[in-house]
């Protein structure tokens, strides 16, 4: 997946669930946050997401393709993401998670009825 800047990124999030569980998964997407956030507000925000992204290799993106990520993220409004909703839009970003999950539902609900 490419954005704006010509960052891309390749979608290792299947291969991370398969090795790690979902439970382990999860814990992974975790401290992803706890790595990218403002430690005083709890949040990642503009300048925590800025200043620590070159951590995750992303010191390319501008700051427009980083307020991008923040707006494509921020479900309530707030200008930044809380743990919810940044690992909302991790899922949202990986196809084949999104896939999977989509097909899982499907699957659950033709049981159902």
């Amino acid at each position: 997946m490419a954005l704006g800047g010509g960052v891309v990124f390749e979608d290792f999030f299947p291969v991370m669930v398969e090795r790690l569980g979902a439970e382990g998964f999860m814990k992974e997407l975790c401290n992803g946050f706890q790595l990218l956030m403002d430690g005083a507000k709890g949040m990642i925000t503009f300048e925590s997401l800025k200043r620590n992204s070159a951590l995750l290799g992303l010191q390319e993106m501008s700051d427009e393709d980083l307020r991008c990520m923040l707006r494509e993220g921020d479900l309530d409004g707030d200008g930044s993401l809380n743990e919810m909703e940044f690992c909302t839009l991790m899922f949202r970003l990986s196809p084949a998670l999104m896939q999977t999950s989509k097909d899982l539902l499907e699957e659950a609900l033709a049981f159902e009825f």
